[in-house]
């Protein structure tokens, strides 16, 4: 069984900052890709950050520069630095993890429960 735990999210004002957390546990045997999606009232769930294997990362241009998405690959966790927040960025965010729970299962998908940012005066 595989479990992706995040934390970290809250309130912040307009210019601030936030770190989420994400760790994963259970049974894993490899990680292929952790990254963060998010999800606002009224739209589709969209990717906010990704990391894979060979420490490559993608960002769409409306956090460029101002999220950044690490690992610790020795705890499974996976963080997002938001800076620089607007409100536009509120929302759900999710952890998500592409990975193998033993050494003879294919990769797959994996959700955490999501967390939810706000960003308001």
């Amino acid at each position: 069984q595989v479990q992706l735990v995040e934390s970290g999210g809250g309130l912040v004002q307009p210019g601030g900052s936030l770190r989420l957390s994400c760790a994963a546990s259970g049974s894993i045997f490899s990680i292929n890709v952790m990254a963060w999606y998010r999800q606002a009232p009224g739209k589709q769930r969209e990717l906010v950050a990704a990391d894979d294997s060979n420490f490559r990362t993608i960002y769409p241009d409306s956090v460029k520069g101002r999220f950044t998405i690490s690992r610790d690959h020795a705890k499974n966790t996976v963080y997002l630095q938001m800076n620089s927040l607007k409100p536009e960025d509120t929302a759900v965010y999710y952890c998500n993890a592409l990975l193998s729970p033993t050494r003879y299962s294919g990769p797959q998908n994996y959700w955490g429960q999501g967390t939810q940012v706000t960003v308001s005066s």
